[in-house]
């Protein structure tokens, strides 16, 4: 079979994360793997299988009409059977559907929101989901609202699976090692960093040689001053760093000693299970699939978002007890690499895809 990963970017996103991982892990399981990046590339292009069929489409409009017969001409002469769209790119996918009858579509439904469904808009996705053959959902949330909202043939839940490179190895930390905390994710409002720092804030007055790093897409926007302006005022310039998107995050994460979120929302974070791979002690809040990935006290701690307290309180239990960080952080990596590995997810994606073709 031959499937193409539809994505509007390549930047370091979830949703892009888990299009370029399966286009990568496909390629060695099916006869051709595509991957199209419509609006932007990014750091991600950097990880890209050289197996992968590769397109770059520039588009810079919701209706671009070059771009629409330039990717149902790559279909069509490539003979795809299944265009698997991710995110926002399910609308173009739609369009290019209605030209290629007989190639099918799988929509990947990543929406960081989930705790706020009663607010999604879901007029043009609706009349879109008439054309897909499956949904997949990454949490439970999302799966009830597509079964009940949306249209599509048929709907089911697929966590995320982390998949890392551990061959790059650019980014060196500041801060002293063994004392590094560390947050992987995107400098967005739901991400809720302001809450991260006032939590650090506490921790630093205690433990001074701790530090905190930020990795993730920095959009230089007015989130990202305020953020920058909190950890100013609060005289952390010295011990939190932000270092933008950064394509070595095995690396990265191996330098560290406690990975945190601190989400006031989330789907599955592929960030959390690359914490498991890397090795390290956990805290997140209790928020979307959060708590299907962390067992409270027993591999890791979930706390309540928006609670800089807790949040400090957690951390402080961590940084005290080496033994216990060691113990969870055991236990936490050996249950990521049992239950979201990238083997066993792969295996439902494939049968999926061999459902809808048959």
């Amino acid at each position: 079979m031959r499937v193409l990963q539809l994505i509007d970017s390549l930047e370091t996103g979830g949703a892009e994360r888990v299009a370029v991982n399966l286009a990568n892990v496909l390629s060695a399981e099916i006869e051709k793997s595509f991957l199209c990046a419509t609006r932007k590339e990014g750091l991600l292009k950097e990880g890209l299988s050289d197996n992968v069929n590769y397109l770059f489409l520039n588009k810079q409009k919701t209706i671009d009409f070059k771009v629409i017969k330039r990717l149902s001409t790559f279909v069509k002469t490539n003979n795809i059977d299944i265009i698997h769209a991710h995110s926002t790119s399910f609308f173009l996918a739609t369009i290019v559907k209605i030209s290629n009858k007989k190639t099918s579509i799988i929509w990947h439904d990543h929406y960081g929101n989930s705790e706020f469904l009663e607010s999604r808009k879901n007029g043009i996705l609706k009349f879109c989901s008439k054309y897909f053959s499956h949904v997949f959902s990454v949490n439970r949330n999302l799966e009830n609202w597509a079964k009940r909202k949306l249209n599509a043939r048929s709907v089911s839940y697929l966590p995320n699976f982390a998949s890392v490179d551990k061959n790059l190895s650019e980014t060196k930390l500041n801060g002293v090692s063994g004392k590094r905390i560390v947050c992987l994710a995107n400098l967005r409002p739901q991400k809720d960093h302001f809450t991260l720092v006032e939590a650090f804030k506490s921790v630093n007055n205690l433990y001074p040689d701790w530090t905190l790093h930020c990795i993730g897409k920095d959009f230089q926007d007015e989130y990202s001053k305020k953020v920058k302006s909190k950890v100013k005022t609060l005289g952390l310039s010295r011990s939190v760093f932000f270092y933008d998107s950064k394509p070595d995050i095995y690396y990265v994460l191996s330098q560290c000693e406690i990975g945190v979120l601190s989400s006031k929302s989330e789907g599955l974070p592929i960030a959390l299970l690359e914490y498991g791979l890397a090795g390290l002690a956990v805290i997140a809040t209790d928020v979307g699939e959060c708590k299907n990935v962390i067992e409270n006290n027993v591999n890791g701690f979930l706390i309540n978002s928006l609670d800089y307290k807790m949040l400090y309180n957690t951390l402080i239990k961590y940084i005290d007890n080496r033994k216990l960080r060691n113990e969870y952080s055991k236990h936490y990596k050996n249950y990521i690499q049992e239950h979201f590995s990238e083997k066993s997810q792969l295996e439902k994606i494939i049968k999926i895809y061999k459902d809808i073709i048959k």
